[in-house]
């Protein structure tokens, strides 16, 4: 299985019955799964979408937003739980317009769940930790 590292974007092989061991990237030494939400830009989108063999839950928001502000603690206990699972990443749609604009997302928060390149799942509105959690598990037994 690939993995991308969040620290250094670095591409790692990783027995898929290691995953839940907590691996350590090669390059940098850093924690590969380390149960918080990833910052998207265009430096690391395409590692994270298209290289990751983990399913890439996607949270697009923007500073202005309430509704993004109020369930960024959600998002983040989220990512705490499926660890391993899911890789868990935030996009500010405000200074990453350009990958907002290629998914055509019109409201926030606005959750997608990508893997290889692909959309598998949307889903916009905020919502309660549980219900992410339950949302991206049936997102992802379905594709």
């Amino acid at each position: 299985m690939q993995l991308v590292c969040p620290h250094c974007t670095a591409l790692n092989r990783v027995p898929a019955d290691r995953v839940k061991d907590s691996p350590n990237c090669g390059q940098c030494k850093q924690p590969l799964l380390t149960g918080e939400p990833v910052e998207l830009t265009e430096a690391n989108f395409e590692a994270f979408a298209t290289k990751s063999d983990l399913p890439v839950l996607i949270d697009f928001w923007a500073a202005w937003c309430a509704p993004c502000r109020m369930m960024a603690p959600q998002f983040a206990l989220a990512a705490k739980e499926m660890a391993g699972e899911v890789v868990f990443a935030k996009l500010d749609t405000e200074s990453q317009q350009r990958i907002a604009g290629m998914f055509n997302v019109r409201s926030i928060p606005t959750l997608s769940l990508v893997r290889g390149g692909q959309e598998l799942a949307r889903e916009a509105g905020a919502r309660p930790a549980a219900e992410i959690v339950r949302w991206a598990r049936a997102a992802v037994a379905s594709a």
